[in-house]
C-alpha cells in the first residue's frame, strides 16, 4: 500500500496492489500504520458508512464545523465515481480550488480528506457503493455543506444529463454565501488540528 498527497494539502490518494486469481481478487483497503506514517499522527475511525447511488448522483460538497472537524477515508466498493476533494479552509493557499481523482470497485484506491477539507462525488455508474470511514461520529448539527454546482468552483462532472441532488444539497450556499455567513473553517485552525495530533 502506498500513500502520496494530492494537489490540496490534507488530502491523500490510498493505493493498494490488488491480487487476482481464478477465485476473484483481494487487496488491503486500509492499514494505519501506512497512513499514520504519512500524516505523521494516527488517524482514527471511529464511525463506518456505507451510500449506494444511482448513475448521475452528486453527493457533496460536505464537510464538518472544525473544530472539531470529520476527517474521512472514502472508498468505492462498487461502481464507479469521480471523488472531488474541495479546498473550503478561509485562508489556504488553494481555498476553492478542488482535485479529482476517478475512484472504482475494481481500483484499490481511496482518498484520505482531513478535517476541514470539503468532499463530494458524483456517481459514474448505477449501484455505485461507497465507504466512508469517519474520525468522529456523525453529528447532523455540525454538518458543512456548499453547493456542488456552485460555478466558482466549477468542478467538471462530465454528466450525460442533470445531476440528481438531495434537497439540502440543491438549498446549499455558495461558497462565498458560505463564507460570509461564517460557517467556513480557517486553514490556520486546520493546521493547529494537526499539529495538536502530531504531537500526541
Amino acid at each position: 500500500m502506498t500513500v502520496r498527497p494530492l494537489e490540496i494539502d490534507g488530502s491523500f490518494l490510498i493505493e493498494s496492489k490488488s491480487f487476482g486469481d481464478a477465485r476473484g481478487d483481494f487487496y488491503e483497503v486500509y492499514r494505519e500504520d501506512v497512513l499514520a506514517e504519512a500524516l505523521g499522527y494516527a488517524p482514527k475511525v471511529l464511525q463506518t458508512n456505507v451510500s449506494t447511488s444511482c448513475r448521475n448522483v452528486l453527493r457533496g460538497v460536505h464537510g464538518a464545523a472544525t473544530p472539531p472537524g470529520l476527517a474521512k477515508f472514502v472508498t468505492c466498493i462498487r461502481g464507479s465515481m469521480l471523488d472531488f476533494v474541495v479546498d473550503v479552509r478561509i485562508g489556504s493557499p488553494t481555498f476553492g480550488r478542488w482535485d479529482m481523482i476517478v475512484l472504482d470497485g475494481a481500483g484499490a484506491t481511496s482518498v484520505y480528506v482531513e478535517e476541514g477539507l470539503g468532499h463530494a462525488f458524483v456517481a459514474l455508474t448505477d449501484d455505485t457503493c461507497v465507504q466512508y470511514q469517519l474520525s468522529d461520529l456523525y453529528r447532523p448539527a455540525e454538518v458543512l455543506t456548499v453547493h456542488p454546482l456552485d460555478p466558482e468552483i466549477g468542478l467538471p462532472l462530465k454528466l450525460p444529463g442533470e445531476p440528481i441532488l438531495s434537497e439540502r444539497d440543491a438549498a446549499a450556499p455558495t461558497l462565498r454565501e458560505a463564507g460570509e455567513l461564517g460557517l467556513l473553517p480557517t486553514y490556520d485552525t486546520c493546521l493547529k488540528l494537526r499539529a495538536a495530533r502530531q504531537q500526541q
